[in-house]
């Protein structure tokens, strides 16, 4: 059965990218894309791809991953490590035989956005961290907190440590570990040149108003919490040490379990750290240009559709 919609011969393969902050309603026009295109959905959310843990990382259903072949979705246990840069050299290695099925289309759907950079722009060469410097730099953490992660760094390389966010241990961490597994400051190796790629990128986010994103963000939560959120979490929490699990929902749902945080207090917290990271994630998207914003008070099929259009030039 052919498809509505053909490349032009002289095309270049085409990564459709839909992204935008959390609550959004990325994946169900991911998948209406890659349905209409016959095409499969990358999964671009760093912790989606780990299994055991579907409501609170708000997976794609049973019903929707039934819809259309997914990747990266509930592939890796809790334990196992994962970066960008690995995610980068997966992806890269599966599009050509997603592009070579489906005559030029994939479709990547997230909102990681270190994660849609790297495949988009790709990332600086760094060395693979040993088991042994990750032990280690866990074990700084742990015994120190993030005022012993920054003290090293300080010496390691304060030219990164002068312009990096002073609160956000896991990149402070992922410094250290770079710093120490090279030999050379961490800031030293990012050059930030961006890296040829065989397709073409479209990228689009469903332009919600702040009010009316929050309000779908409150809504996720509400429904989460009633979809058996607390319960996963009393089933994950002897692993509450992992860094997969070192995300909003859990870690609220762990300070309750530890007496912390009464359950009155945890679960509107996670509704107020959700919004935290949907306005960080914002703030990355408007800084890029090319992203195309589509109106959720019109038909976003019909505008996605208008986008790829728009990206061969108004042809298909």
């Amino acid at each position: 059965m052919l498809r509505e919609m053909e490349l032009r011969a002289d095309s270049k393969p085409l990564l459709i990218v839909v992204t935008g902050p959390t609550g959004s309603g990325k994946t169900d026009l991911s998948i209406q894309l890659a349905c209409r295109l016959g095409c499969d959905v990358i999964s671009a959310d760093s912790r989606q791809i780990y299994r055991g843990i579907p409501v609170g990382t708000a997976a794609p259903t049973p019903e929707q991953l039934a819809a259309v072949r997914h990747h990266f979705v509930g592939t890796l246990e809790l334990d196992d490590y994962f970066s960008a840069s690995r995610f980068e050299e997966e992806v890269l290695a599966l599009l050509p035989g997603l592009f070579s099925r489906s005559g030029g289309y994939a479709v990547m759907c997230g909102g990681s956005m270190m994660y849609i950079d790297a495949v988009v722009n790709g990332m600086d060469e760094l060395p693979t961290v040993s088991d042994h410097v990750r032990r280690t730099t866990a074990e700084l953490y742990e015994r120190e907190g993030i005022e012993g992660v920054r003290a090293m760094l300080r010496n390691l390389d304060p030219e990164y440590l002068a312009k990096a966010d002073p609160a956000n241990h896991k990149r402070l961490i992922h410094a250290v570990e770079i710093s120490i597994e090279a030999g050379v400051p961490y800031s030293s190796l990012l050059t930030g040149a961006r890296k040829e790629r065989s397709f073409r990128v479209v990228k689009m986010m469903i332009d919600y108003s702040r009010d009316e994103l929050f309000d779908r963000i409150n809504r996720r939560v509400d429904a989460m919490v009633s979809a058996g959120l607390e319960d996963e979490a009393r089933r994950v929490y002897p692993l509450r040490h992992l860094n997969s699990l070192n995300t909003v929902g859990y870690k609220e749902m762990f300070a309750y379990f530890d007496g912390v945080m009464p359950y009155e207090v945890a679960v509107p917290r996670i509704a107020k750290n959700t919004r935290v990271y949907a306005k960080k994630q914002l703030t990355w998207l408007r800084r890029d240009s090319s992203v195309v914003c589509l109106d959720p008070s019109r038909p976003l099929l019909d505008q996605a559709l208008q986008a790829i259009a728009e990206s061969h030039g108004g042809r298909l």
